[in-house]
Order: C-alpha cells, then structure tokens, then sequence
C-alpha cells in the first residue's frame, strides 16, 4: 500500500473535500483502514480489529452494555434496541436500495448536528474504486450513493477534518473502519460523534473486483450498479438501462483465484458493525433495507428520517442448518487444497428457484450469514495463522459455532479470568 493520489474532486463540488492520502505504514492482515497513515501509525497496534480486539468492551463503553446471551439474536448481530425493515418514500434517484445511509448524511448536516460527513465517493478515475472525503453540505451527499469495491482508508481523514475545525462529525463505514475508530474514540476528541455502519465481507481490491465483474459480462466497463440480494441473487444495472439477475449458485466463484478475499476478510468476525450507532444493511430486509438500532445515539439518528421512512418489523422463514453445514464442508475441503464439491450444472438452476421460496429468509438469512463467516475464521484462521485464534476470535464466535461441531482445540481460547 502506498501514496493515493486521488484525482480531485470537480471545483464545481467545494461540499465535497478530498483531501491527498499519506503513504501507508506496511501491515500484515491488513484492510488499509487509514489509521496507518496517519500521523501516528503504531496505534495500528491497540486499534486494529485484526490483532487483539476486545468487542466486549468496545461494545460496553459505545452502547451501555455487552451482547446479552438471553437475547439470542444479539449473539449474532450485536447489542440491539430495535430492528426494522425499512424503506424510504419515495426512494432517492440513484440509490443502490432507497438512499437511507445517504439521507441519514444529508439530515445531519441539514440540521446542524454535524459540521461534516466522513464517508466514501466513487474516485472520479474509476467509479468502482472507494475515496475517502469529507462532505459539509447535504447536497454533497448524493456524490457518495452507491456502492463501492476495494480497501479504502476512511480514517486517514480524521486528522485532516480537525485540522479544518470540524469537531462534530458523522463517520459512515464498514466494520473494519468502525472498530479502529471506537478504539480510538476518546483520543480523538471530537465534540460530538455518529456512526452510521454498512455490513461487510469478502472485500478485496479495485483491480482485483474488475476480475469478477469480467467473469459476469462480456461488457464489464459498462456494468454501473451490483448489489448482492437477499433473494439468493446477484442484481448488475448497465449503462443503457438493461438489468441482470444471477443466480448466486451460477456465480463464477470457481474461477476466482485462491487468494481473491485476502485472509482478512476471510476471517472477519464482525459481519454486521456492531460498533455503529446504526447499522444499515440488507441481509435481514426480505427485498427492503434491515436496520439495526444500537443505542441511543442510533434512535436518534433513525428520528431524523420522520415520516419518509417506512419501517416494519422483520420476518424469518425457512431453516438455516443445512445450508450452513453445506457451506461448512465445501469450506474445509477449499481450506485443505481440495477440489469444492459442485452441484451438477443441470441442478442449478431448479435450486436457484427454490432457494428464495423455501431457503431461509429474513432474520434467518442473516443469521445464517453470520454463522457463515464464523465458521469461515476459524477454519481459515485455524490453517494460515492458528497462533493467532487466541487473540483473533472473540468468546461469542465460538457460541456461534457450537452447533455445527466447532470448538477451540487447547490453546486457541483464552482462559477464563479466576475468581478472588
């Protein structure tokens, strides 16, 4: 990683600032979150999500409390208030679901409680690749709609914003962001601070998303919107207005090369950004956005989209074991060298119609994924870096993983602290 000269944002946009990036202090398992270019990268070591996090005190110093294991469903997605599936009425132009972590930026800033939003816009030399700005009007938010492919190092702009004055900010971003920037809350000293939070996983790089989206049309430069939905398919929007629906069995994974999603992603234990004030994502939505409110400071955030948002509350349907197990076995046979066992080509597509009908669906689809992506860290955690499962998986994935047959093996646990 090193020096990102971003191409500047058009004069025509002063509410949009975009700041040059520093060059990056070499990391392993790294995301390029920013905090390795800032002024000060050794706090890489107490700040970065891949080293030695702490969630449950994260957890209880942002939102009053740890996840409650009587709650189930905070085991999965975090501490919880509420949970919705929501709308906005009417949906923004160009939003990649209906613009709510966009108007969420926009009513900040219209209502003075922020001096700047910090988020993502499309690099102005390639639309797909993710650039870091500070946005100060409302209307500067709609050139960050959308969604965007590659690391990105958000809070590489922390220092800049302060050094602008700004000392009421929003910070938009993706778990990895989220957790070095609550680690490093108190130091940072802004007046006021929210956090509005995307789900993550599976990134990788700009060059390496150009890859996939060749492998899904013979015309990729013309491929403007991709959004992974919760009816088990890809959605891709082209430049002269045609849309695509694929299947995810018919997706060509096979033909990624091993190291396409990098260890880190592969390993990361945090799928819905627990640290947000607010998570807004999809995987609970049933075909509309899932919020997750998690404190305070996040009712607050959903107040202020008033009547242009419909929420209701979110369904489940369907059962979740046999396509995690299934997941699990093709896991470890990838992990192992192993060819993955494929479904017969003729099968697919009567799968690929049953799956939205009676896979699981809603809070069950999310609670699969969850599962998913804890079982994925252990296992390749546990082959490329075992001497890190001590410090590098938190106590509630292995609850996680319990019901499949996974456990710590003798020194991949932390011993319980003894009593007086």
């Amino acid at each position: 990683m090193d020096t990102l000269p971003y191409a500047p944002i058009p004069p025509e946009r002063p509410d949009v600032w975009a700041p040059p990036v520093a060059a990056a202090d070499p990391r392993r398992l790294c995301t390029d979150c920013g905090i390795s270019r800032s002024s000060a990268p050794k706090r890489c070591a107490s700040a970065c999500q891949f080293i030695q996090p702490d969630y449950p005190a994260l957890e209880a110093r942002v939102h009053g409390r740890a996840r409650d294991p009587a709650r189930p469903d905070e085991i999965f997605f975090g501490p919880l208030r509420e949970m919705l599936r929501a709308r906005l009425d009417p949906p923004r132009p160009g939003a990649q679901w209906t613009g709510i972590t966009t108007r969420l930026g926009e009513r900040l800033l219209e209502t003075g409680a922020v001096d700047a939003v910090l988020t993502m816009a499309p690099d102005p030399e390639d639309s797909w690749r993710p650039m870091p700005v500070l946005v100060t009007k409302a209307e500067g938010m709609a050139a960050c709609r959308g969604m965007r492919m590659g690391y990105a190092p958000l809070l590489a702009l922390l220092e800049p914003a302060r050094s602008q004055g700004y000392r009421r900010l929003a910070v938009i971003g993706i778990p990895c962001q989220v957790y070095a920037l609550r680690a490093l809350e108190a130091e940072l000293g802004f007046d006021a601070l929210y956090v509005i939070g995307t789900p993550c996983s599976d990134n990788t790089t700009t060059k390496r998303f150009h890859e996939f989206l060749e492998l899904l049309s013979e015309d990729p430069a013309s491929i403007t919107y991709l959004e992974f939905r919760a009816d088990y398919h890809v959605e891709l929007r082209f430049r002269d207005g045609r849309k695509k629906a694929i299947p995810f069995l018919q997706l060509p994974l096979s033909k990624l090369p091993a190291d396409f999603f990098p260890l880190t992603c592969r390993t990361c234990v945090d799928y819905t950004n627990v640290l947000s004030d607010i998570t807004v994502g999809y995987m609970g939505g049933e075909g509309e956005q899932w919020l997750l409110v998690r404190n305070q400071r996040g009712a607050e955030l959903l107040a202020l989209l008033g009547d242009e948002l419909h929420g209701s509350a979110p369904g489940s349907a369907g059962k979740r074991a046999g396509p995690v197990r299934g997941f699990l076995a093709n896991v470890e046979r990838a992990a192992g060298g192993l060819p993955l066992r494929r479904m017969p080509g003729w099968l697919r597509p009567i799968v690929g119609w049953l799956m939205p009908r009676v896979g699981p669906r809603g809070l069950e689809f999310a609670r699969a994924r969850v599962e998913m992506k804890a079982l994925e860290t252990v296992v390749h955690l546990r082959r490329e870096e075992p001497r890190r499962m001590k410090t590098m998986v938190p106590e509630h994935v292995w609850a996680i993983v319990k019901p499949y047959g996974v456990a710590a093996r003798p020194g991949e646990r932390e011993a319980p602290e003894k009593g007086p």
